[in-house]
């Protein structure tokens, strides 16, 4: 087994701030991120040395194989962290209180093999799934709070704007949970201060951007993000460059991570 290499700075600097993309297997990627001629089996390796974390997300579409997570797990450096995106299956459905067997599926299929590289879980609902506190309240019962003796995170990214109100925030500090933080035009933008994991989602990358983000334009969400962290020795934040443009979402978290390392001004 290969030995990793030395984590990204802001890994050892900034342990409860985790900064990426999703996934690590994109095309347009290796013209712009990746090292020309770099073999596809050594992009994860890379991207973990220049990111803190990913979000995957083939588990949405797939189900992998414990020696898979495995896998992901011996490749990337010490303080790197995979957040996962729980599949389909369970989220798209019309009562999300009926996903027990895939919420029992997803969380058994080998995720433990992650170890400490294992993030939140993820539970993406459908754009078109509206805010039912009962069906909300039934669903969040079905998360467990472990998986082989490691404790699970649980963040729900909901995109109908009905989910913006006091009681699902509520709700989700009831079942300490968290919700997604978008920054996106056609999705929610629903604060959770309450809870002591922040877990953003920044989707308005340009293309005609460099950094995707401009430099000033990401300096907010890093000064935000420190802030929120070294308020409370307890909070945690992940912050995902996702969609947009997003051949730019490299560029955009390694500017994020840049300004983070800086010492402010």
């Amino acid at each position: 087994m290969e030995v990793p290499g030395p984590a990204h700075p802001a890994a050892l600097l900034y342990p409860r701030i985790h900064v990426g993309v999703g996934g690590w297997t994109f095309e347009p990627w290796r013209d712009n991120f990746y090292p020309a001629g770099l073999p596809h089996s050594r992009e994860l390796h890379y991207a973990s040395r220049q990111l803190t974390a990913i979000e995957v997300n083939g588990t949405f579409y797939s189900s992998f194989q414990p020696d898979t997570f495995a896998k992901w797990r011996d490749q990337v450096p010490a303080g790197f962290v995979f957040s996962l995106k729980a599949h389909r299956f369970t989220t798209h459905r019309k009562d999300m209180g009926t996903a027990a067997e895939g919420v029992q599926r997803f969380v058994g299929s080998g995720i433990a093999e992650l170890g400490d590289k294992l993030g939140p879980l993820l539970w993406q609902f459908m754009p078109t799934k509206a805010f039912v506190p009962e069906e909300v309240d039934a669903f969040l019962r079905l998360l467990p709070r472990e998986v082989q003796g490691r404790p699970l995170r649980h963040v729900l990214d909901v995109r109908h704007p009905s989910f913006a109100c006091e009681a699902y925030l509520e709700l989700l500090a009831r079942h300490d949970c968290t919700t997604v933080y978008t920054d996106a035009p056609k999705f929610p933008a629903i604060p959770h201060a309450r809870s002591g994991l922040a877990y953003l989602r920044l989707m308005r990358s340009e293309a005609d951007c460099a950094t995707g983000y401009a430099p000033d334009a990401l300096r907010p969400w890093v000064q935000g993000t420190r802030e929120w962290v070294e308020t409370d020795p307890a909070r945690e934040a992940y912050v995902f460059f996702i969609n947009g443009a997003k051949e730019r979402a490299p560029a955009a978290a390694m500017e994020f991570l840049q300004q983070l390392v800086r010492t402010p001004e």
